[in-house]
């Protein structure tokens, strides 16, 4: 699916293209959604380079994700998406040209979403692809940084449950989809830094005084919440910790209460042995009150071992 977005006059409008059609006058930004061969090969005409498929789009090394050639600055950056309680970490091309900004992505972005409904009720003011590629960066940071202060109120929420023995699963659960997702947010944020420091060293000239500000705040405010995303990790850490240690001790319990249950019946189990022996010469046998004296006895050392322990306070 390819998008192309016009600006006349400070006024947005959205146009869907085909293959066979041509880029419109005053494009600025064509966005291609889950393109086929066909949709990559008419960007290819636009460029020197083929298009990069998905697997050039997924690269890590920095050298695939951040780079200028004979087309443009190409940023490929993960873009974050909460999917229910989770977060999925979605990697977006980027090509920047003097007068147009190009974008590939396999998946849904909220954050793209959230752009072209600002676009159009004009609450976002870019006359040039790289500002709008910077106003994108700056939406990315600010929802990071609502990641991360959702994933504190959910391991806020959890540390009140952590020793509610009934909701131990659902906390465990918990616990590692918000390590997960942090680490995501972490990763994203580490990424959109190496952008934004690589078009702040190679992409400087081409940037207005504005939008360099913008990148300096952007980075700014990334090396203060970087520090926040360890705070996170150590609070879940030690929140499973809790948790494995709350678990533990529920089990040392139960495993206690077997223990001294075997321990008491252990005499009562003696003396029922020793009568249940089936030897001819036994004096207490014949004893009338041999049955009633066996049971005596046994319920008396069973209550003497538990006095015992009692005492010891080892119950």
């Amino acid at each position: 699916m390819i998008t192309a977005y016009l600006q006349r006059e400070g006024v947005w409008d959205m146009v869907d293209l085909s293959p066979e059609d041509g880029i419109p006058e005053h494009t600025m930004w064509i966005d291609l959604f889950r393109p086929d061969d066909d949709e990559r090969q008419w960007l290819s005409r636009y460029l020197y380079e083929e298009a990069p498929d998905e697997e050039d789009i997924n690269e890590i090394e920095a050298s695939a994700r951040f780079y200028l050639d004979n087309d443009g600055l190409h940023i490929n950056s993960l873009f974050p998406q909460r999917v229910g309680s989770e977060v999925r970490a979605i990697n977006v091309f980027f090509l920047i040209q003097p007068t147009r900004l190009f974008t590939i992505r396999e998946e849904d972005v909220g954050l793209i979403r959230l752009l072209r409904n600002y676009l159009r009720l004009g609450r976002i003011e870019a006359d040039r692809p790289q500002g709008l590629l910077v106003e994108l960066f700056n939406l990315k940071v600010d929802y990071l940084s609502d990641q991360l202060e959702d994933v504190y109120t959910v391991l806020d929420e959890l540390s009140e449950e952590v020793f509610d023995n009934e909701k131990l699963d659902e906390v465990f659960k918990q616990i590692t989809l918000q390590e997960d997702g942090n680490g995501k947010i972490r990763l994203s944020l580490l990424d959109t830094q190496r952008g934004l420091r690589y078009m702040q060293r190679y992409y400087r000239r081409q940037l207005q005084e504005d939008e360099i500000k913008d990148v300096k705040e952007m980075l700014s405010d990334i090396e203060s919440l970087l520090p926040h995303t360890q705070f996170l990790f150590d609070k879940i850490n030690f929140l499973l910790d809790a948790a494995m240690g709350f678990t533990s001790l529920q089990q040392n319990k139960i495993i206690k209460i077997f223990s001294v249950a075997a321990v008491v019946f252990l005499p009562p189990t003696l003396i029922a042995s020793i009568y249940g022996m089936n030897f001819t010469a036994m004096p207490e046998l014949a004893w009338e009150v041999g049955y009633p004296l066996a049971l005596g006895l046994m319920f008396g050392s069973a209550v003497g071992t538990y006095w015992f322990f009692k005492r010891k306070g080892w119950l």
